[in-house]
């Protein structure tokens, strides 16, 4: 069984995208891509999240820039915010840390970010254009999903795959590129009957449920490749979807949880930024 090390594969990301900056924009005198990071105060967990944004910025030679939204913000307000973003030719790419309050529709907020900015992909153009296999972005975590299993030199062309969560951010999004890459795709979710039955003819099993180490070996193939894109946070520390230990006796290779997934999520990122900076500027 091999652990997959999510932090080496996330940092010959970033090590490329710094190459690719300080090649095609720094070398030349051009202004380097902006990340710019919306957050609504309130959420511990988004705090993390954003300062580990801006801390790969700072990495990749890009810059970035925090909006602190108060908790009460309202919708018109945040929404004007990010129009002005889309009206700031630094920004190169815009991203509204989710989850909001629960005051505010982040569906609405998310589809007035500028698709030629939106690095998440969750602007329902870029949606479509993700779906209809014309994108030229993904959603980050189900990039960097992809990105692991050809790292790790996994044969996705015609082999089995199931995907357990459906959301737009991962579950369907991975799904989709999935499929792009010749997979035969299964979806399962909380109204799936006979998972398991499902789930054992994997051979790669994606698991998104956000449910504590719900996924253990009677969930899974002899010799499946597991990723756990699970992060609950737990008295024990950071535990995934998947039970490691109990998948470890079956499975080839897995991705551990923390140093899995997650660091691909913020690598992808900064890739993300950059394509859309040279899409928007034509670089």
């Amino acid at each position: 069984m091999e652990r997959i090390d999510g932090k080496m594969i996330a940092q010959s990301i970033k090590d490329e995208v710094k190459n690719k900056i300080e090649n095609d924009y720094i070398s030349k005198g051009k202004d380097v891509p902006c990340l710019a990071c919306i957050i609504v105060e309130g959420n511990s967990a988004s705090e993390v999240y954003v300062a580990s944004k801006e801390k790969s910025c700072a990495e990749c030679g890009m810059k970035s820039k925090i909006v602190r939204l108060p908790n009460d913000v309202s919708q018109e307000k945040l929404e004007n915010v990010i129009l002005e973003l889309n009206n700031d030719n630094e920004v190169s790419g815009i991203l509204l840390q989710l989850p909001l309050p629960e005051h505010l529709n982040s569906d609405s907020a998310i589809n007035k970010i500028d698709p030629r900015k939106d690095v998440d992909c969750l602007t329902n153009q870029n949606l479509g254009e993700l779906f209809s296999a014309t994108g030229k972005i993904a959603p980050c975590t189900a990039t960097g999903i992809i990105k692991i299993l050809k790292y790790q030199n996994v044969e996705i062309s015609g082999k089995r795959a199931v995907v357990i969560g459906r959301s737009l951010l991962v579950g369907k999004s991975v799904a989709n590129l999935l499929e792009q890459n010749n997979a035969t795709v299964t979806i399962c979710h909380s109204r799936t009957q006979n998972m398991k039955e499902i789930t054992k003819q994997a051979d790669i099993l994606v698991v998104a449920i956000g449910k504590t180490e719900y996924i253990d070996s009677e969930y899974i193939k002899d010799g499946a490749v597991v990723i756990d894109v699970g992060i609950n946070r737990t008295e024990q520390g950071l535990k995934g979807d998947v039970n490691y230990e109990s998948a470890c006796t079956v499975c080839s290779q897995i991705t551990p949880v923390p140093g899995g997934v997650g660091p691909l999520t913020v690598a992808c990122l900064m890739e993300n930024t950059l394509i859309l900076d040279k899409l928007r500027k034509g670089i």
